[in-house]
């Protein structure tokens, strides 16, 4: 069976775009997580915290020729694709446009401005804001195909367009790809930009925080005291490549991709199932041929809602037990939805790598109704270096686990 190695990755974040620079602030459990003043107008909205990334300006991102079927997520994820191939070493390599390299992305949903322009359209007949390219940039496939072009990809194009487990399937299929050789490389990963409407359908859920007084310690996965979800905006790309593909051309594996699954509840739109969350785990941990003592740690969804805590929770301890060192990155980021599954495996290699694991921000006293796990809480922790689970799970009762080695 083919092996599937990790060979550049990149991300960026409310926290930053680099690990050196998010590490420090993850280890000091702090947050992006900031008031929105401008969202005082949305008087039916419950909530004014959001985790965007600010500074990230994507109109000066690349020329306006060149962004022009692009709306802010595919400049996210182009960009942070371009990075990630630079990590690679394959910048301007041939193979990039060979055929043997594809595209495994996705978005919650492509970018507001553009189905704006949209609805103007349907309700005043008038079509000024509309263009060649408004459909481009409003599709849920707009992050994979701007992709494609920018990058000038021939290979395969999954979109991955699942909510909350975009970027973990996007890793998970283009390791599938990979392995059973339709591919030799692949980009993966996802992305989402920060808008109201992502967090209105949590608002309407009653799921969102509404500590709108203190944006710093609002996400509290697990704590007994959380009180909803916050949205963020993240994205993240890894580039995945066979392993002898790879050592040929003498790149430098910094992980490798041993297990994946994902399933679907098939009971109710958006109530988690911890029974079909366990079984995805274990799917994915056998494909991986370990077991839990073969875990460094697992890194959890962890929204911070009420119910879906709970159930992430008893599924781990059923897979996993109470030893392994379980956290989340969501209290840093909030819920950064299609992006979450890729900057958390992209994160998770990094602490891997570093054999040390941020603390799970805002936790203090767990939820006596979560499962026992070993939380990691109050501070950093150190842990071994050898591999960890990462779980996702998203509206639709769609339920991802990868399982993620040091290669080394």
């Amino acid at each position: 069976m083919r092996r599937v190695v990790v060979t550049g990755m990149a991300g960026m974040t409310s926290l930053g775009d680099s690990f050196a620079q998010i590490s420090p602030k993850l280890n000091a459990s702090q947050t992006g997580i900031r008031y929105m003043p401008e969202w005082e107008y949305l008087v039916d909205m419950s909530t004014r915290l959001g985790g965007p990334a600010d500074h990230f300006v994507h109109e000066k991102a690349y020329p306006r020729q060149a962004r022009r079927s692009m709306g802010r997520l595919a400049v996210m994820m182009v960009k942070t694709g371009e990075h990630a191939l630079a990590d690679a070493g394959l910048t301007d390599d041939p193979v990039v446009k060979s055929g043997r390299m594809g595209v495994a992305a996705g978005s919650s949903y492509g970018s507001t401005p553009a189905t704006l322009d949209f609805v103007e359209f349907l309700e005043k007949g008038k079509a000024r804001g509309l263009n060649a390219t408004s459909y481009i940039r409003m599709m849920s496939h707009t992050a994979p195909v701007n992709m494609g072009v920018y990058f000038g990809l021939q290979g395969r194009v999954y979109t991955t367009s699942s909510a909350c487990t975009s970027g973990a399937q996007g890793i998970g299929y283009a390791f599938e790809a990979i392995r059973s050789g339709a591919q030799d490389l692949m980009m993966a990963g996802g992305s989402d930009e920060f808008c109201p409407t992502m967090t209105m359908v949590f608002d309407r859920l009653y799921a969102t925080s509404t500590r709108n007084d203190d944006p710093q310690h609002a996400v509290r996965p697990f704590d007994e005291s959380r009180d909803g979800l916050v949205i963020g905006e993240a994205a993240g790309v890894l580039i995945l490549e066979e392993l002898e593909h790879a050592l040929a051309r003498g790149a430098k594996p910094v992980a490798e991709i041993v297990g994946f699954s994902t399933n679907c509840d098939g009971q109710h739109i958006s109530q988690p199932n911890r029974k079909t969350q366990e079984t995805v785990m274990l799917q994915a941990m056998s494909q991986a041929g370990m077991s839990a003592d073969d875990l460094s740690f697992v890194s959890g969804h962890g929204t911070g809602t009420a119910t879906g805590d709970v159930e992430e929770s008893h599924a781990t301890h059923a897979v996993f037990g109470d030893k392994v060192p379980f956290h989340t990155l969501k209290g840093n980021f909030g819920h950064t939805l299609g992006a979450c599954g890729a900057i958390e495996t992209w994160l998770g290699i990094e602490q891997l790598k570093e054999g040390l694991i941020s603390p799970i921000a805002n936790l203090s006293n767990v939820d006596p109704k979560c499962a026992q796990l070993d939380y990691v809480k109050g501070e950093t922790r150190k842990v071994s270096k050898n591999a960890f689970s990462s779980s996702n799970f998203a509206f639709g009762g769609i339920n991802t686990s990868l399982v993620v080695a040091n290669y080394e």
